[in-house]
């Protein structure tokens, strides 16, 4: 039910008699050492946040709202009617905060109590009823910018239609199961090594729908009523960090524990980075090597909204704390765990899906550079060796470097190995896949691009205070001069957007991908709050905070922030039809620049794009695989665009059947080379369909994006003279 954790607090003990009779008999109380915590967290971000805004009466109303939309991100507990008599509060949140007073963050968690229990008896009696599937009624799923509801009486019938959908979705889920095993029944039947196979049952799946919809009611009530002051203070300290922008967040002594253990890469899971967005844990991001990438069936954008332990019972995980959801997901290496997702691609039309992977350690070396050569035949017959370079992350062996190892792991290091390789090998040109590389080592950035320039800036840094500082490489050294171009894509972050931006600035190499990177150009610190407090005698740990202290700007003045990098020609993508960026987070800081500083460039590169784009464009025009690639693109932004979703059984069933359909279609960008599938008798087929799906599985899978993008730079190298190669030139850009 929370996107974050964060605050909590005491405030004027002004007893509303509405609120009072409103509220629970179980509440949640704020004492002397949240109070502390409380103002001292908001003096930090008031002082040292990038922003540099100060407590005001506009942070006040801002705060007022964020942290309602904390606590209900859906809209469905609230009541406009609720928020005019809080609104004695709108505007003296910001004095109250800097006296330590969070009574506010108190009095409304604990309304919230009330809210969700009258959900829950609501729910009980809705259930009793005889609910009918064949009306044309419809649900708005995401409600996240929705109005909350005016009244009771709107709000009830809000609830009324919620549960209608979550029945709803658990009756399909059961017959797409049967449909399921008796497709697999059938082709069972007509195998004589299957023929006495018993009927696969969904052990995972007790429980009628109703059922399983009141069991999750329950457990969010019982979820509410387990956060102690700690966490309560944590959503409403994170809501006002929210304001200052999304990076920052006050952190409990728990959240911390969690931060560090992750930070160390100890646990044992699947390998995926995970949020809380209006009730349901979404996927930001699938660690590269771990279980789920080497799976490959779970993407950005599934919703979890069941978890199960090998054969045990499901347990429903919409409106779960992230904390409790992660702490199920992990376990003993090489166990099982069994999701029950959403699937992102399938917008407001998925039927839940269940499936299995082996929980592993994320291994270092799966994210560590990786190296091979590819042979692309030319338009003339001739053929050229592309190098293709994968990088994952930034990373960098501080243990390691400070032993004075003098082979230390660090991204740079490892590359530069796999170039000297590549430089023996004497390719033609380079492709470095920094697709869904989400950062990480700055300096790691800075000494990457050092490789392909000769000594020169590569990002600024502007301080809060307007001082800025601008990052070198010092080394003249180049370890690759040949053509180069570097693959994308909005999922490509922070370190990896200073590396792309850089190479474009330099004209160094073409860049190519999504309409643009993720647009994350901010630095955090965290402050260990237990530095602060040490005089006041706390009784517990206090948590620290993360604040966002400084912001990346290119050699040419741009920022990162927000817009990212702009490819130079871009692929048609499902990630830009999704709502993955800076741009879609809100209070999110502003794209703006500064002043340039000057760099030797390698020549204007740009001039070539045209013709390159127009020539790709043909030959994606061409391809079967990119025209089914586009057709589904078009069909899932339109998908997209919906925002209700019919609560007639009937017709989602006939929903579902289109979508399952349309999306075998899939299959055709996993063509094998053996064959014309036209030619192939069924057996051959499902033969060729096994084969595609375990190579899938094998993350061996035709990768149209990189084949394109080798082509794209064999066409460069095509047009290249000798004179516009790209060698460091002496013009001096501004």
């Amino acid at each position: 039910m929370f996107k974050k954790i964060a605050s909590a607090g005491n405030y004027l003990n002004i007893s509303l008699v509405l609120l009072s009779l409103s509220l629970t008999s179980f509440a949640v109380d704020s004492d002397k050492d949240q109070e502390i915590i409380a103002r001292v967290t908001s003096n930090i971000f008031a002082k040292d946040h990038y922003r540099q805004h100060l407590l005001n009466d506009e942070m006040s109303e801002q705060l007022f709202y964020e942290y309602f939309k904390t606590l209900d991100p859906a809209h469905l507990y609230f009541t406009q009617e609720d928020m005019k008599v809080f609104g004695k509060y709108k505007l003296e949140l910001d004095n109250m905060l800097l006296d330590g007073d969070v009574t506010f963050a108190f009095e409304v968690y604990n309304y919230l109590l009330k809210r969700v229990e009258d959900c829950r008896k609501e729910a009980e009696a809705i259930l009793k009823s005889r609910l009918d599937f064949n009306t044309d009624e419809y649900y708005t799923i995401d409600r996240s910018k929705e109005k909350w509801p005016a009244d009771i009486k709107e709000q009830k019938e809000l609830w009324r239609l919620k549960i209608k959908n979550d029945i709803l979705v658990f009756r399909l889920m059961e017959r797409a199961e049967k449909e399921a095993a008796e497709e697999e029944k059938q082709k069972n039947s007509k195998d004589e090594t299957k023929k006495d196979l018993k009927e696969p049952v969904a052990k995972w799946n007790k429980g009628t729908p109703e059922e399983r919809v009141m069991k999750r009611f329950n457990n969010n009530i019982r979820y509410l009523k387990e956060n102690d002051p700690m966490d309560v203070l944590e959503l409403y300290l994170s809501a006002l960090a929210n304001v200052y922008d999304p990076h920052s967040a006050y952190m409990s002594p728990k959240t911390v524990e969690d931060f560090n253990i992750q930070m160390k890469l100890s646990l044992v899971g699947i390998g995926a980075t995970l949020t809380l967005e209006d009730g349901y844990t979404k996927i930001i991001n699938i660690v590269p090597g771990g279980p789920a990438d080497l799976d490959g069936r779970l993407k950005p954008e599934d919703r979890i909204i069941a978890v199960a332990q090998e054969d045990a019972e499901t347990v429903d995980v919409i409106d779960m704390p992230l904390t409790k959801v992660v702490n199920m997901i992990r376990g003993k290496k090489d166990t099982i765990v069994r999701l029950t997702i959403l699937k992102g691609d399938k917008g407001v039309n998925a039927i839940p899906e269940v499936i299995s992977i082996r929980r592993d350690t994320v291994k270092l070396t799966e994210q560590e550079a990786k190296g091979e050569i590819r042979k692309i035949k030319m338009d003339d017959g001739t053929e050229k060796k592309i190098g293709v370079l994968t990088l994952p992350s930034f990373y960098f062996d501080f243990e390691g470097a400070a032993s004075g190892l003098e082979n230390f792991k660090s991204s740079t290091n490892d590359v530069r190995k796999i170039l000297v390789g590549f430089n023996k090998d004497k390719v033609d040109g380079l492709v470095l896949d920094m697709r869904s590389n989400g950062g990480g080592s700055l300096f790691e950035a800075i000494s990457l691009t050092g490789l392909f320039i000769r000594q020169g800036p590569v990002v600024q840094v502007r301080t809060p205070k307007g001082a800025v500082e601008v990052k070198n490489d010092p080394d003249r050294n180049i370890c690759y001069d040949g053509p180069m171009v570097v693959l994308v894509n909005r999922l490509s972050a922070s370190a990896a957007e200073i590396f792309a931006g850089a190479i474009q600035d330099y004209g160094r190499g073409i860049i190519i991908g999504d309409t643009h990177t993720h647009g994350k150009g901010t630095v955090q610190t965290i402050y260990d709050l237990d530095n602060f407090l040490r005089h006041y005698g706390l009784k517990t740990p206090s948590g620290s905070v993360r604040i966002t202290t400084a912001k990346f700007y290119r050699i040419n003045g741009e920022s990162t922030q927000d817009k990212g990098v702009c490819p130079d020609i871009i692929f048609p993508s499902f990630t830009d039809c999704m709502e993955i960026g800076e741009e879609y987070l809100d209070h999110a800081l502003p794209w703006d620049t500064i002043n340039p500083v000057k760099f030797e460039s390698f020549g204007d590169m740009k001039k070539n794009i045209p013709a390159l784009s127009e020539k790709s464009l043909k030959r994606r025009q061409n391809e079967n695989a990119f025209k089914i690639l586009g057709t589904n693109i078009e069909r899932f932004s339109k998908m997209k665009e919906k925002k209700a979703i019919s609560l007639n059984e009937e017709k989602r069933w006939e929903l579902y059947k289109e979508e399952k359909k349309i999306s075998e279609q899939q299959y055709a960008l996993m063509r094998l080379e053996t064959s014309n599938p036209e030619d192939l008798s069924k057996e051959d087929k499902d033969a060729e369909k096994d084969a595609m799906a375990k190579a899938l599985k094998k993350k061996k899978q035709p990768d149209l994006f990189l084949d394109e993008t080798a082509k794209i730079l064999c066409d460069y190298i095509g047009v290249l003279s000798a004179k516009d190669k790209p060698e460091a030139a002496a013009a001096v850009s501004k």
